[in-house]
């Protein structure tokens, strides 16, 4: 669900009282964990942390690059990594740290899906955060641009 909302204290006011709770302890993991230079705002109609264009400028869209976000959708609450879908490593060893808790993953391209806070383990969630600092995830983008550059150079020849 898309949020018109202006500022993440709206965004987080407009949710149901278990949303609300929910979302905002994820965030507290979220800012506690976010690399230095990451900045926290609403983008996208979700809760955004993404790296400033001040930073960052040359993206492929105007808009800064998202390193992880947290939304409230119609039949689930999200988490968006995209730190650790940089790396099979990374994406790997968050795998392996959520099957061993027990929990029953329910992941999307870049996102993992819960319905309740108990459904999210907590702690795979900052260290997944804390792996990538600002200066890797620049580094990962970088290297699937200039992928993404050669294979349309291929293409096109």
């Amino acid at each position: 669900m898309h949020s018109d909302a202006a500022t993440v204290t709206e965004y987080l006011a407009a949710l149901p009282e278990d949303r609300r709770r929910a979302l905002a302890k994820v965030r507290t993991v979220i800012r506690r964990n976010l690399p230095k230079g990451v900045m926290e705002r609403m983008n996208w109609g979700m809760i955004a942390y993404e790296v400033p264009l001040s930073r960052y400028p040359d993206t492929y869209n105007g808009q800064p690059l998202l390193f992880a976000a947290l939304a409230s959708q119609k039949n689930h609450m999200a988490v968006y990594l995209m730190g650790i879908y940089g790396s099979e490593d990374l994406l790997g060893r968050f795998e392996d740290a959520y099957r061993a808790t027990g929990k029953r993953m329910d992941v999307g391209k870049s996102c993992v899906r819960f319905r309740t806070l108990d459904d999210l383990p907590l702690d795979v969630i900052g260290e997944a955060v804390g792996a990538v600092s600002l200066e890797e995830f620049l580094a990962m983008h970088e290297a699937a641009a200039s992928l993404r550059s050669s294979r349309k150079g291929r293409s096109t020849q």
